[in-house]
């Protein structure tokens, strides 16, 4: 190995080692400096640990003191209130005592009481005694016979009384049972508003020209017999100008006939195959007419789910007419006030409304069925299941039998109003007239009267009596006696008012 490369290694040897040594005194010297500090802040955590300790022992000191003082307050108010307590106590038995004794003063006064009331409850059956005896001795009757005497005389001024009281209450009862249909009849009629159309039983169809006549009476009478033999109606031709006159018993027939003769007079071909066309056309026109009317019926009436031959049947009676009136109208009206009255009264709307819609069912009918129309329209309301108690209002609504349902009483009650209110239905003069006179006739039957009027269309009569003859208690007397004649001896829709007019006059002349 060269010389050179034995040096080279000894030098880096010798760097190495002495890189060694200087880097453990380097390690050393951090080493020492690290404890140093260690040390330095182990005696500061020590210092800081005293001082901290000393900080709480003296907050706990303090705490201490803070809790005894507190606590000793708290006593001192216990103690406070302790004592309160027992002057309370002090003053509650007091007033106990106080109490007490002021009790046994008051039993002793009721005990001396009692033997006061006992001492004249002794004295007063003596006196009774004595009273009794002496009754006996005066009236010559025994304790029982009197007591008998006087209990019979007790009993019959309590019955006089009690006739008395109850006469009363009728009296009372009746006033306000009268003010309360009064009441519910003219909330019912005040809430219906309906138009009143009144027209004539016969049908009368309008000719263009008066030779139309010629054409329908045809060749010997055949077109005119053709089409009443297959109408069933008649066709009365007469002096009236321009118009011919269908003149039957059943309002549909009737219906029938007038839109077959206006379709041949629109048409202008009259013979009698022709006729008989027409009038299957118009038949099944005035069929549809009728179940619509009484479809129509119904849902103004509030009453669905009727069997379809009672709606067709309900629907004729708008070709049907009573006085004047419509008695498809009338039946719907009835309805609805039926259902009015019902609800102020709280009965059974439903049935109260049905009844009245059909109550007049048999009127669609009764000129082909025996029998009147109650009972006709009773019959046909079992056939088709109608519920039974609006069956009962059907029959019992003109009373042919005994309404026994306060829905029967309504359906009666409405049909009246319906029926009697102003301008529902038209008289003719001679009955009107007639009934003016006989109003007059019972007024004027009675003695002491002057003069009398009926007025307001029959509503009212006005009587005037002579004031030397009757007085003001026989005027009110004279006023109940007539209106109960009047009911007894006339009929007449609604109520009659009677007034009784007494006026005495004196006159003088100053001269």
């Amino acid at each position: 190995m060269p010389e050179g490369t034995l040096i080279a290694i000894g030098v880096g040897l010798g760097g190495y080692l002495a890189g060694v040594l200087v880097g453990a005194i380097l390690q050393q010297r951090i080493t020492q400096r690290r404890i140093a500090a260690s040390e330095r802040s182990a005696a500061r955590i020590l210092n800081e640990a005293d001082r901290r300790q000393k900080e709480i022992l003296l907050e706990a000191k303090e705490e201490s003191l803070r809790l005894r003082q507190q606590t000793e307050a708290e006593l001192k108010e216990r103690r406070r209130e302790v004592q309160r307590l027992e002057r309370r106590l002090i003053q509650k038995e007091e007033g106990l005592d106080r109490k007490l004794d002021s009790l046994e003063q008051r039993q002793r006064n009721l005990q001396n009481r009692e033997t006061q009331l006992e001492q004249a409850r002794g004295e007063l059956q003596e006196l009774e005694e004595q009273r009794k005896q002496e009754l006996e001795r005066v009236s010559s009757l025994t304790s029982g016979e009197a007591r008998e005497l006087l209990l019979a005389q007790i009993e019959r001024e309590i019955r006089d009384e009690a006739n008395r009281r109850l006469r009363e209450i009728e009296q009372e009862v009746k006033e306000e049972a009268d003010q309360r249909a009064r009441k519910v009849l003219a909330v019912a009629m005040q809430r219906l508003a309906s138009d009143v159309i009144s027209e004539t039983t016969t049908s009368v169809v309008p000719l263009p020209s008066e030779d139309m006549k010629g054409r329908i009476i045809g060749r010997e009478g055949r077109n005119i017999r053709a089409l009443e033999h297959v109408t069933g109606v008649d066709v009365i031709i007469d002096d009236t100008p321009d118009a011919v006159t269908l003149s039957g018993f059943d309002p549909v027939r009737r219906e029938v006939a007038r839109v077959t003769l206006t379709k041949l007079l629109t048409d202008g071909r009259i013979h009698p195959a022709r006729i008989e066309e027409m009038v299957e056309k118009a038949r099944k026109e005035v069929n549809a007419a009728v179940k619509e009317a009484g479809e129509e019926a119904a849902v103004e009436a509030g009453c669905p789910g009727l069997h379809p031959e009672i709606i067709r049947t309900l629907g004729r009676l708008k070709y049907r007419f009573s006085y004047g009136q419509n008695q498809l109208n009338h039946a719907v009206e009835t309805a609805n006030l039926a259902a009015m009255i019902a609800h102020e009264l709280g009965a059974n709307v439903e049935i109260a409304r049905r009844g009245g819609l059909l109550h007049d069912l048999g009127k669609a009918i009764d000129h082909d069925t025996e029998g009147t129309h109650a009972m006709i329209g009773a019959q046909l309301g079992r056939r088709h299941n109608v519920h039974a108690e609006v069956v009962h209002c059907i029959e019992a609504h003109h009373e042919e039998v005994e309404p026994s349902t306060a829905e029967a009483i309504i359906t009666i009650v409405a049909d009246a109003i319906s029926g009697s209110r102003p301008g529902a239905r038209r008289e003719s003069l001679d009955q009107y007239l007639k009934r003016l006179e006989a109003l007059e006739g019972v007024a004027n039957s009675f003695p002491g009267v002057e003069k009398s009027f009926a007025i307001q269309a029959g509503r009212e009569i006005r009587i005037i009596v002579k004031p030397e003859e009757i007085d003001d208690l026989g005027a009110n007397r004279m006023a109940k006696e007539i209106s109960k004649k009047i009911e007894e001896s006339l009929d007449y829709p609604g109520q009659i008012k009677i007034t009784v007019i007494r006026e005495r006059r004196s006159v003088e002349y100053a001269k």
